[in-house]
């Protein structure tokens, strides 16, 4: 679930520092200068990009600008796997993970109590009983309101 990212990984002609060229822009027109983790405020996605890959611990620095992204690499490591980083930065489930489903996600809702007004019934349908319990006591209510104004 979630887009993946096209990332084209470059070597730069400065040793220790590789590009990730996206096909999304990350920080509009502003720069975006990292030099830890700490400083990665925010739930935009260049901050964000920039903490997932201080966690991988190979990174040094980042800097984000529109669509590139310029990682300096720590002393002793090399640029292997930041690139699947930046790709799967958006997708939120993994192959092999089940999502959760509907059903899993909805809250209980207590069982809709049988109102002083259903025509008669002292039971609800089969329809009334799939309608949430505060849209029933809503509808109840309206026609209460609309029984008092029109006699």
């Amino acid at each position: 679930m979630g887009q993946l990212v096209g990332v084209v990984e470059k070597p730069s002609t400065t040793p220790g520092v590789v590009r990730f060229e996206l096909n999304r822009s990350l920080s509009g027109m502003g720069h975006e200068r990292f030099g830890s983790a700490s400083d990665a405020i925010g739930s935009k996605p260049a901050p964000s990009l920039a903490r997932l890959l201080f966690a991988t611990g190979k990174v040094a620095g980042v800097h984000i600008y529109g669509n590139m992204v310029t990682v300096d690499i720590a002393k002793g490591f090399d640029s292997s796997g930041l690139g699947d980083i930046v790709r799967e930065m958006y997708q939120y489930w993994k192959p092999g993970v089940e999502p959760p489903s509907f059903e899993d996600l909805q809250p209980e809702e207590p069982a809709a109590a049988p109102s002083g007004d259903t025509g008669g019934e002292s039971e609800l349908s089969e329809a009334a009983k799939r309608v949430p319990a505060h849209l029933l006591e809503r509808s109840r209510a309206a026609r209460e309101r609309w029984k008092a104004a029109h006699g």
